[in-house]
């Protein structure tokens, strides 16, 4: 089950791995995405640490880790096309992997319903 942050990340776990993006909504607010700096492998996080960076014509936007853990692997294809976050942000546009992850940080991270729930509070201000 996809899990997600105030800071707008998403976190898949599957098995021992989890897979790492932004959401949908942060992609539609960037607008178009010309640059995706990811964290190098191995890389040990904690959550809430500065990971990555999204660059579009709008503005730059950090990522964050969701959770603690090592980052496994990198989306290799942003690097062609950053684009790809923009037309797949919650399934191919992925930034990157993790192993080692904080199970009672993930369990405490929102889901989906809660997200949007966020979202339309901030809205509605």
């Amino acid at each position: 089950m996809k899990k997600y942050t105030k800071t707008h990340e998403w976190i898949e776990v599957n098995g021992d791995e989890a897979t790492v993006g932004i959401t949908e909504h942060a992609a539609a607010e960037l607008g178009d995405i010309t640059f995706v700096e990811a964290p190098p492998k191995s890389t040990d996080m904690i959550m809430g640490d500065k990971a990555g960076m999204i660059e579009s014509v709008k503005a730059a936007s950090d990522i964050y880790a969701p959770t603690s853990g090592t980052v496994s692997a990198t989306n290799k294809r942003l690097e062609d096309d950053p684009g790809l976050v923009n037309r797949s942000p919650e399934d191919e546009g992925w930034i990157f992997k993790m192993t080692n992850m904080d199970f009672e940080e993930y369990e405490k991270l929102m889901t989906k319903e809660d997200y949007d729930k966020m979202l339309k509070s901030k809205e509605a201000k």
